[in-house]
């Protein structure tokens, strides 16, 4: 069983950035067979998609991030990076990563989250 691990959390300011890191202990061939992604989580709030990267590289983004942040993998590392910049007092949450074996969502494995808090 594939295991993810978030890094990069922490506080900014507003129109700060960050970049969060997920490991996972796949091996690089292990980890070309999952579909990763992040969600987020405010108090108070159900989890949602924030941004996700097939296996072939095809990103997708919420409207609330489209602009201002920027999902990655790399695959010689097993670790997907999401990039955010510009980021606002709402960006406030715990971040989690996941991935999809095969791209199926019944597969999914989740992180443990890191906070980001954006605030001034």
């Amino acid at each position: 069983q594939v295991t993810v691990a978030e890094f990069g959390g922490g506080s900014v300011q507003p129109g700060g950035s960050l970049r969060l890191s997920c490991t996972t202990s796949a091996s690089e061939r292990v980890f070309g067979i999952y579909d990763m992604g992040w969600s987020r989580q405010a108090p108070g709030k159900e989890r949602e998609m924030v941004a996700r990267i097939s296996q072939r590289g095809d990103t997708e983004y919420a409207d609330s991030v489209k602009g201002r942040f920027t999902i990655s993998r790399e695959k010689s590392l097993s670790t997907v990076y999401l990039e955010m910049n510009d980021l606002k007092d709402e960006d406030t949450a715990v971040y989690f990563c996941y991935g999809d074996r095969y791209g199926r969502r019944e597969l999914r494995t989740w992180g443990q989250g890191t906070q980001v808090i954006v605030s001034s």
